[in-house]
């Protein structure tokens, strides 16, 4: 007689090609921001198919957009909901999260593509299309553990709360949302592409402008103006010495393989308007990065704090202090202590599957496991399969074999997490 454990294995490798047949339809479903409907139709309808408690709504509302860790500049909301399918448990048991976002970045230059863009085209083991690794894949994972166990007859005591959100790509407003509307568990797994790694820790991150003002001059007689664009590189310079100082406190074991574990970027620079006039202003975005232990006040204020030495050590700065603002998308750090329960839980489950201990790190990117933990107070580990440095990028693909191993690890977990109901 087949143990559970060995029921939903069985069961995953039977359903290889119907998993695959899922991800490429979700694939094929340019869900873009603005643009989530196909692919949450194409994620609600196997929800349904599996029995479970559906509870779809559009997150637009009053709450959700005052709360402090809203962050978005959408205006509208309408058409695209998120979409939560709950298994109910028989009761006495641990629940359990699983979140995904259903949303993907834009494609990009579709002439840097070798297939179509949302072509979900298999080759060699791999699926192909924006959206593959980031995360469909990861949710595909999450679909094939829940049916594994409710088509092999096997009842939880907890609940298993299935979550595709929307927003994730742009500061998480979906997860937000689910977390308001009431969905908290004793724990939480998000399959972003970790490449089979576990991260109990995740950064957070912030966008923000810095405008520094010059004063305009004829090019010819660029002595009489002030440059805004040499200005801002003395900015600049006290940016990546604030980088230096805040990575060089980093001590945690687990960002030992990232070369900077909480970059400040600088991803755009505009100023001037005319070769030969010498420009009155320079606008500096980027995105700042927040340790797992720090909030985000108090990386604002470090920020801060760099702008005024700089300010005090030139005085055209100190007369004309650049503006700091932040703006668009911010993501909540994430802080797990490696110790817990749920740690042991996914590395078991990973053994039994892999024969080798999962290698156990700090994300370099932040996810919506920030706001279920710092807002909704639930523990997360955030695993999952896919090629890391392919999302985000022309020609994305998953590894198809890593998305049934993570699902058989995903199902094995929530057998021993939930508990298995005699």
């Amino acid at each position: 007689m087949q143990s559970p454990e060995q029921k939903v294995r069985n069961y995953i490798k039977e359903s290889r090609i119907r998993g695959t047949r899922l991800l490429q339809k979700l694939v094929q479903e340019p869900s873009t921001r603005g643009n989530e409907s196909g692919a949450q139709a194409v994620i609600i309808e196997k929800c349904r198919e599996l029995g479970l408690e559906m509870d779809i709504w559009e997150i637009g509302n009053s709450g959700l957009t005052v709360h402090p860790a809203f962050c978005s500049d959408r205006k509208d909301f309408n058409g695209n909901p998120n979409a939560v399918g709950i298994m109910r448990g028989t009761g006495g048991g641990k629940s359990m999260i699983l979140n995904g976002h259903i949303d993907v970045v834009p494609a990009g230059d579709p002439k840097d593509w070798d297939k179509d863009v949302f072509s979900g085209h298999i080759e060699c083991g791999k699926l192909f299309g924006r959206g593959s690794t980031d995360m469909k894949g990861g949710t595909t994972s999450l679909l094939m553990a829940i049916e594994a166990i409710k088509n092999s007859g096997i009842k939880l005591k907890g609940d298993v709360i299935f979550q595709s959100v929307i927003e994730e790509e742009s500061g998480g407003a979906g997860t937000l949302a689910t977390v308001l509307r009431g969905y908290k568990a004793d724990a939480a797994i998000i399959p972003e592409p970790t490449n089979m790694k576990l991260f109990p820790k995740q950064q957070g991150s912030m966008w923000f402008r810095i405008s520094v003002k010059g004063k305009g001059a004829h090019g010819g007689t660029r002595y009489e103006g002030v440059n805004a664009i040499e200005k801002a590189m003395l900015v600049i310079d006290r940016l990546r010495s604030l980088e230096s100082q805040r990575n060089e406190r980093i001590t945690d074991p687990f960002f030992e393989s990232i070369p900077i574990p909480i970059p400040i970027n600088i991803g755009k620079i505009h100023a001037g308007d005319w070769p030969s006039s010498v420009p009155d202003l320079a606008v500096i975005e980027g995105r700042m990065g927040v340790a797992p232990n720090e909030t985000q006040e108090e990386a604002k204020r470090e920020m801060y704090e760099a702008i005024v030495g700089v300010c005090n050590d030139d005085p055209w700065l100190k007369e004309n202090n650049p503006e700091l603002e932040w703006f668009g998308a911010s993501w909540l750090p994430g802080d797990l202590d490696p110790e817990h329960e749920l740690i042991h839980v996914l590395s078991e489950s990973f053994k039994e599957i892999k024969e080798q201990s999962p290698l156990i790190e700090a994300s370099p990117w932040a996810t919506d496991g920030g706001i279920l933990s710092k807002v909704g107070g639930v523990p997360v580990v955030v695993f999952g399969p896919g090629v890391t440095e392919t999302a985000h990028q022309a020609n994305e693909y998953i590894k198809l074999e890593d998305i049934f191993e993570a699902a058989e690890i995903i199902a094995l977990a929530l057998l021993r997490w939930c508990e298995i109901s005699e």
